[in-house]
């Protein structure tokens, strides 16, 4: 059962524009295993952060940090969530979460599912 969906999309140089007059910025958007990333790539993370706080309905106090993102082996993207974010997600009943990230031709995006499953189910990777 799907308990949330979310999409984000970025303007790569926009945001290198953001980062480039906030310095600080880059530090309260990402932990710091992300903070080191190519453009593109802290966009699409950006994006994928701002899609998975529409999965989960926009909670007031979400801590940018408590959803990071990862990279399998393979480049398949995927989140650890923690803190506030894991805290709402079980709250809706959300038992996975599904990750996607795409930049290309100056625009980020990324795409999130919140499943709901079987009792027993984690959210950890």
């Amino acid at each position: 059962m799907i308990v949330g969906v979310g999409i984000d999309v970025v303007d790569v140089e926009r945001f290198g524009e953001s980062l480039a007059r906030t310095p600080a910025l880059r530090q309260r958007l990402f932990t710091p295993g992300e903070a080191g990333r190519p453009l593109a790539s802290l966009a699409a993370r950006f994006a994928a952060k701002e899609a998975v706080a529409k999965a989960l309905g926009a909670p007031v106090g979400m801590a940018w940090h408590d959803a990071e993102v990862f990279s399998e082996e393979s480049g398949r993207p995927y989140f650890v969530l923690r803190g506030t974010v894991l805290a709402r997600a079980e709250q809706l009943g959300a038992t996975s979460v599904h990750l996607s990230l795409s930049h290309d031709a100056g625009i980020a995006s990324a795409v999130v599912v919140l499943e709901g499953g079987p009792s027993g189910t984690t959210l950890a990777k």
